[in-house]
């Protein structure tokens, strides 16, 4: 009996170690600073990890080494799916500081509140309410984004004076309207022109916008471009037109055309001067100067001879106005004559205007606009992306890397991240997870965006979503949560930052780095020194934002490599709500790094090779390369073995 038992308990523990050898259960015993494997060796990690040569950066699997930033304890109240896609930096730590007099103030508002529709954006996303367009249904549905628009004034109005353009603007769409200015009226509106009591102005004036949809309750949508001509009641006294842009109720900076032609030293707008010069009451010029034009032409007289033209609007006086998206921003024509253009504001794209609307001292006979995209944005994941699992990231490793690298860019960047998946992702170094890259992009006003951005992000698993509604001023956010998940998830011994327009030759830019000392702190890429904030146009910086008079050093947004103490200086920072958030990321990284130079030496390293615009020989980073370039560099790096550029359009 006895040895029947024994004979039974014998073969349980032969079963079961059949079961655990099957399953490949790993026995591993962790002591001090080595590791004792399954395979029965020692991987002893006293010595700090050294690139030495190209060769060992193509052929080496990642080191395992200590490091002195602990990993973070996952946050319980996730479910495992949302955090290997959604960025744990603490939005909740942002508190605003009222007393604040500069501009720190706005931007940290702006972040709180992009945080808070974020948050709403992503409990609904999550809740799977939002509907997911199919290939079929988007087959069926090519109605819904017509190539032009045509309506009457009578239906115009009947629509709450908004025509509604389903898929928004492309380069080279255009809107026509005809339309009348009203005769002026009496106006006692303070907000338009301050008068005493009894006192009133004449006031004909309109406003006509290209608005994008509401992202939150209670708020107007943004306005893209708002175009204000005012006939009378301006401040000013004279007839001007006014241009600016709105997003979440706060107005940017004013763009006023008063009759005098922009100075010759102002930048241009597709070649086209930002404001026209028309005939105005205080300058010697007249309508006799076309009559003198027309007489010098006559007699044979080759002296040019400037013509003015009086305001384009007049009080119950029908006009034809054109609006049109160019390169560079909206160009509008009146009767044939160009009178003004807007350079496009960072922050908005073509296929945000959605909506036209038209309010004040106008009477509209017809809407019609042409050229216009016939898919809807939201659709153009199913034809970018390569759903293959050739494309997919490997995982994080258990142990430390050499180097993580943080790609900003945009929801809707569909084809920019699968051209970065197919080329220099593609590295051996990335592959092997010696480095690892991950894309990290905020939430879309477009919620079929981030549905397709989610889905794209469960597949691939190289996408980190920073759950906050993005916003060109608010990109410096992306920028922290890549420092905190390069030492925090990484623990990368470099961070580096790179835009989905960057290419980037992973080998050079490691060994780069490597040559300074292990010991000392770095900040390596294409750096400005004593460069001077811009007062005006597209990237103007106000006093009150910025009051110095030159920036600290910082490298070029596109491509740039800190050390790891530098990234958890700067994370620990954001959570302490110490860290100074600025609208422009590379800018504020410089601050940042100047600060952490205060209490530790930095060695700043600039080079040329980290390119700003565009490719040069021998790059280590190349920036505004389209999707196509990547491909073509990527393959000229295979089969020449050298960096190579691919200057295409």
């Amino acid at each position: 009996m006895k040895s029947k038992r024994a004979f039974q308990v014998l073969v349980f523990v032969g079963f079961l170690y059949v079961v655990m050898v099957s399953l490949e259960v790993p026995f591993v015993f962790r002591n001090g600073l080595s590791v004792v494997s399954e395979e029965g060796f020692n991987d002893v990690v006293s010595r700090p990890f050294v690139l030495e040569s190209e060769e060992e950066l193509e052929e080496k699997e990642a080191p395992i080494r200590p490091f002195n930033l602990p990993r973070k304890v996952l946050n319980q109240s996730l479910h495992f799916k949302d955090f290997e896609i959604l960025s744990r930096l603490n939005f909740d730590s942002i508190v605003v500081n009222t007393s604040s007099k500069d501009g720190f103030l706005g931007i940290q508002k702006s972040a709180l509140e992009a945080f808070q529709v974020g948050k709403k954006f992503w409990v609904e996303l999550n809740s799977g309410k939002v509907e997911i367009f199919s290939e079929k249904k988007v087959s069926n549905r090519t109605e819904s984004c017509p190539h032009s628009i045509s309506l009457s004034g009578f239906e115009f109005n009947e629509k709450g004076k908004i025509m509604v353009i389903p898929c928004g603007l492309a380069l080279g769409s255009h809107v026509t309207l005809v339309g009348k200015p009203r005769e002026a009226h009496p106006e006692r509106n303070p907000q338009i022109a301050l008068v005493k009591e009894g006192q009133y102005v004449m006031v004909s004036q309109f406003m006509m916008e290209l608005q994008g949809l509401k992202t939150v309750d209670g708020e107007d949508p943004p306005r893209i471009l708002h175009f204000n001509p005012r006939l009378k009641g301006d401040w000013s006294g004279k007839p001007v037109i006014e241009q600016n842009t709105c997003y979440r109720m706060q107005w940017g900076t004013g763009s006023r055309c008063e009759g005098w032609k922009s100075r010759a030293d102002e930048e241009t707008v597709d070649g086209q001067v930002k404001c026209e010069k028309w005939i105005r009451d205080d300058d010697n010029h007249s309508e006799e100067s076309k009559t003198t034009w027309w007489l010098n032409r006559l007699i044979g007289r080759t002296k040019k001879v400037t013509v003015d033209w009086p305001y384009p609007f007049a009080e119950e006086k029908l006009f034809v106005l054109t609006l049109t998206a160019g390169l560079e921003g909206y160009h509008v024509s009146v009767d044939g004559r160009h009178i003004t253009s807007f350079p496009y504001r960072t922050g908005f794209a073509l296929e945000d205007a959605t909506g036209l609307s038209l309010n004040g001292d106008i009477d509209v006979d017809s809407i019609f606009a042409a050229s216009l995209p016939t898919s809807h944005p939201s659709f153009a994941p199913q034809r970018l992306l390569d759903m293959s699992n050739r494309w997919k990231a490997p995982d994080v490793p258990d142990g430390p890397v050499e180097m993580f690298i943080g790609i900003l860019s945009a929801g809707n960047h569909f084809a920019e991240r699968m051209a970065v998946r197919k080329s220099w992702m593609q590295h051996k170094l990335i592959k092997s997870s010696n480095v690892v890259a991950r894309f990290f992009v905020a939430l879309n006003g477009r919620k079929e965006v981030n549905v397709e951005l989610k889905k794209e992000a469960e597949f691939f698993g190289d996408i980190v979503i920073v759950p906050y509604m993005d916003n060109y001023d608010l990109v410096v956010l992306k920028t922290v949560a890549i420092c905190e998940y390069g030492v925090r998830i990484a623990a990368a011994k470099y961070i580096m930052k790179c835009d989905d327009d960057t290419f980037v030759r992973v080998d050079a830019v490691i060994k780069e780095a490597s040559k300074v000392a292990s010991d000392r702190s770095l900040y390596i890429g294409n750096i400005n020194y004593y460069h001077k904030p811009l007062r005006y146009g597209k990237w103007a910086v106000t006093y009150e934002e910025w009051p110095e008079e030159d920036y600290p050093p910082y490298a070029n947004g596109p491509g740039y490599i800190l050390s790891s103490d530098i990234a958890n200086f700067i994370v620990s920072e954001f959570e302490k709500n110490k860290l100074r958030l600025f609208k422009m990321e590379d800018v504020s990284m410089g601050m940042w790094v100047e600060q952490f130079n205060s209490s530790r030496p930095v060695e700043y390293i600039h080079s040329l090779k980290y390119c700003q615009h565009g490719c040069i020989g021998d790059y280590y980073t190349a920036h505004y390369q389209s999707p196509r370039q990547m491909m073509c560099m990527w393959n000229k790096l295979q089969q020449h073995g050298k960096p190579l550029c691919c200057n295409m359009r």
